[in-house]
């Protein structure tokens, strides 16, 4: 269906739902890739090709919603929507959606125009909000620069709406302005987004497009390449929330950015964050200094922080240390802005440089019961709850410390309904040590109870206010205990254990889950570090069981109780009838035992 601005103007909004700047700042936003995130048929079969189509749909995301809302998301943000052109260039097909050809149609891959509209409200009736990604900067070709047909772009069908072709020089600003991104074999038309007539006919086409499907929020890809004059006229057609990519680590372009776009992607923290955590040996320091050096400079509440995106290496990529990933996400949702996780991230996925970044998140099946969903759904309640107990909880800059070299401390939030969070990088080997806070820092008062929200585990401060705990590797976050009342955070109660990570239970159920294929004759069990999983003896091993194993569901599993707050690495081996043993491949897995009492579970593949 052909959808020109006058068109879209005629058929009228399906409703009004754009979301202000100031709404957007208490929103937890979910980055699908359409074309990677949920098929339309729910089928799981792997991508042959990265760099194709794969099949994922508007429909398919429509399917898999209760998914992303039940971790706690309150707003969506896809791909762009606008026809690409059809080629399979020197790097596929654009999957993706940044290549534009004709941005009054949309890409049929991924769906009809009535898709699209039924998005946006099931999105609505849920309460929930839609992020369309939009690119203004370029257009694409699949030949040499100098035989780029122009006629076949919709609107800008013309030479004369598209700068002459230069290689972009990122250390001209004018050229980084003028010139094309791409390169000779598939270039990207860099748009004369200057000319008033460019800029009215983005405008017309923005303020339909926003009204017609229902959109609250646009992500403006390669923001940094449009001139800053072009913004506020495109943000005010617009009507709703804009966060531009800049992809820059200097800080300090950020603050007159923000003068005309309401809000940015936070790539200097996302440096920082990622330079302090993907390794034991990793550095505090610039994360340390650069957010209170930014928060000086400018209001961060209207910024994207993020850990993770297609287009850079996936955390996990960088590292296997499920530990450090955990502190990192932590860190990124908890800190100043509006938390974004992309699709995959919650499944430990580690694709490093693209498209390896761009998996099929249908072949983890979605699973629920892992280290990282259950653990970004926590850490969306409580900010949700901060959010709620105290307006102005978003406005609060937070104030990062650093007791030691390996520890990171955040406090966000007024006094009354602040969360104090405990970050370390010594990984899931590291030994735990002693951290305290005091009250000038924490904003805690004497004797106050407290509630470590990942573990439900209760502490009280002493006399002066003071918060003393054993910091292990995984994340912990304070919140009053008072304020969890009637929420669903460890049941509104005070926990599930006392001081320092204390339980009431001395062991923990916990379920290996492994899906592997195998031939009649093999076992598989699992072997770890601990005497409970034969300390790595393959003689000691556990077994698991075959009981629930099907030809499309090949799964083996076995439950063993484990002391809570245990930390441990663990392996599959698979035995043959004739005792022969195959490990699966490196690096070890890593687990720690919740200090709660309620069964957990892993899910895991063979590798």
């Amino acid at each position: 269906m052909r959808l020109s601005s006058v068109l879209l103007a005629a058929l009228g909004p399906i409703s009004a739902h754009a979301l202000s700047t100031a709404g957007w700042t208490t929103q937890s936003i979910y980055q699908v890739l359409t074309d990677r995130f949920a098929r339309p048929d729910g089928s799981t079969s792997a991508c042959s090709d990265l760099r194709s189509y794969c099949g994922g749909t508007w429909q398919g995301l429509i399917s898999k919603l209760d998914y992303i809302q039940n971790m706690g998301f309150t707003a969506v943000w896809i791909s762009p929507i606008v026809k690409n052109i059809e080629a399979y260039t020197a790097y596929g097909y654009p999957y993706h959606g940044y290549w534009a050809q004709d941005i009054y149609n949309l890409n049929a891959h991924f769906g009809t125009a009535a898709d699209l509209k039924q998005l946006s409200t099931e999105l609505h009736n849920r309460g929930m909000y839609l992020m369309v990604d939009v690119v203004v900067n370029h257009f694409a070709a699949n030949t040499a620069p100098a035989n780029v047909d122009y006629s076949q772009f919709v609107p800008f069908n013309s030479a004369s709406q598209f700068h002459s072709y230069c290689p972009i020089n990122f250390n001209d600003d004018n050229s980084v302005i003028k010139c094309w991104l791409g390169d000779t074999t598939v270039p990207l038309p860099d748009v004369k987004t200057e000319d008033s007539g460019v800029r009215s006919t983005y405008n017309a086409w923005i303020a339909n497009l926003t009204s017609y499907y229902g959109i609250d929020g646009l992500r403006m890809d390669t923001t940094l390449e449009v001139e800053k004059d072009f913004w506020p006229g495109f943000t005010s057609a617009a009507g709703c929330y804009l966060v531009g990519e800049i992809f820059d680590g200097d800080p300090s372009i950020f603050p007159d950015w923000l003068n005309y776009i309401p809000g940015t992607l936070n790539y200097p923290v996302y440096f920082w964050l990622t330079q302090a955590f993907q390794s034991t040996s990793g550095s505090m320091t610039n994360l340390l200094n650069g957010i209170n050096t930014m928060k000086g400079q400018m209001k961060t509440l209207t910024l994207g922080s993020f850990l993770e995106n297609h287009d850079n290496a996936r955390f996990a990529s960088l590292t296997s240390d499920i530990m450090l990933d955990k502190n990192a996400i932590a860190f990124s949702m908890l800190m100043d802005g509006i938390p974004i996780v992309y699709q995959g991230q919650e499944q430990h996925f580690s694709g490093a440089s693209d498209p390896n970044n761009r998996e099929a998140l249908w072949t983890s099946g979605y699973a629920t019961n892992n280290d990282l969903y259950p653990w970004i759904t926590k850490l969306n309640q409580i900010r949700t709850l901060a959010i709620k107990s105290d307006a102005n909880y978003v406005n609060y800059q937070a104030w990062p410390t650093s007791p030691n070299s390996n520890t990171i401390t955040l406090r966000k939030g007024f006094a009354g309904a602040q969360i104090v969070s405990i970050h370390s990088n010594i990984g899931a080997s590291g030994s735990s040590y002693s951290v305290s806070l005091t009250s000038d820092y924490t904003g805690f008062t004497a004797n106050q109870g407290l509630t470590e929200v990942m573990s439900c585990t209760t502490y009280t401060t002493d006399g002066s206010g003071t918060l003393s705990v054993t910091q292990g590797p995984a994340t912990q976050v304070f919140f009053p205990t008072a304020k969890l009342s009637g929420s669903s955070i460890c049941n509104g109660t005070s926990g599930g254990g006392s001081g320092g990570g204390g339980s009431t239970c001395t062991t923990v159920p916990v379920t290996f889950n492994e899906v592997v294929t195998t031939t009649v004759g093999q076992t598989i069990k699992v072997v770890g570090s601990i005497s409970a999983l034969g300390s790595w003896a393959t003689g000691s091993a556990i077994a698991l069981s075959a009981s629930k194993y099907t030809s499309s569901n090949p799964l083996w599993t076995t439950t063993i109780n484990i002391a809570p707050g245990t930390t441990f690495q663990y392996k599959y081996i698979n035995v043959a009838s004739n005792g022969a043993v195959t490990w699966e491949s490196d690096p070890n897995r890593s687990y720690t035992v919740p200090s709660t009492c309620s069964a957990v579970a892993t899910s895991d593949s063979w590798r």
